[in-house]
């Protein structure tokens, strides 16, 4: 990255990205506020020109149809597109900010970091720096593809499941008791519970409690 490479400040709170772009600007770099509209306006105003560093936060709210914009998303894209990408973050979630950098984030800086320490850790990412401490970056990336191949093992055992199977276990995570789930089916009761022996069998755990637990944890909620 050369000197008087554009920085761009991608985020979708106009008081935080001006307020860095404005103080970056005070010390003589080129850099600019970006308010997010939607993901593609990102990928396309970062296409245009010359590439430098860009300061990403992840959780970018939603575009004007009301879909999610996810940062994660955009790291990879932009690193391709010959970014360096300081991440930025406000959220708790380890596992997000390890996918971000193992799609090739530079460095992730807290959003909630004192403004002083969020410039500094432009200025240094400016210079090819990363303000995290050794072997910080490693362990965010390590949680992450933890986290996805245990997700893809989840997946693998909700994949054996029939689809009769799947909708009990569904119904059951929603609250519904066996007997509720054979009255919504018109079937017995004992074909219920057959239906839940099988799902525990597939999924390879002891008790309806956990065979809800691991749906949940696959859907999300």
């Amino acid at each position: 990255m050369t000197a008087g490479s554009p920085i761009l400040i991608v985020d979708d709170h106009e008081l935080v990205g001006s307020a860095l772009a404005l103080n970056l600007r005070a010390e003589g770099e080129d850099a600019t506020f970006f308010p997010v509209r939607s993901a593609a306006a990102v990928l396309e105003r970062a296409r245009t020109g010359e590439p430098g560093l860009i300061v990403l936060d992840l959780d970018l709210g939603r575009d004007p149809d009301g879909n999610r914009i996810d940062g994660v998303q955009l790291v990879g894209p932009l690193v391709d597109a010959g970014w360096r990408v300081v991440v930025l973050s406000g959220s708790s979630d380890a596992g997000r900010v390890g996918a971000a950098l193992d799609a090739g984030g530079f460095v992730f800086v807290p959003k909630n970091a004192p403004f002083p320490a969020l410039l500094n850790a432009i200025r240094e990412a400016r210079m090819g720096r990363s303000v995290m401490p050794p072997g910080r970056r490693e362990q965010f990336i390590q949680l992450h593809r933890d986290r996805e191949q245990e997700r893809r093992e989840l997946y693998g055992k909700l994949g054996k499941l029939t689809q009769r199977e799947r909708e009990v276990l569904a119904l059951l995570a929603g609250g519904k008791r066996a007997q509720a789930v054979a009255d919504h089916f018109v079937v017995s009761l004992a074909t219920v519970r057959t239906q839940i022996r099988a799902v525990l069998t597939k999924l390879e755990v002891g008790s309806q409690l956990e065979a809800v637990a691991l749906y949940r944890k696959a859907a999300g909620i």
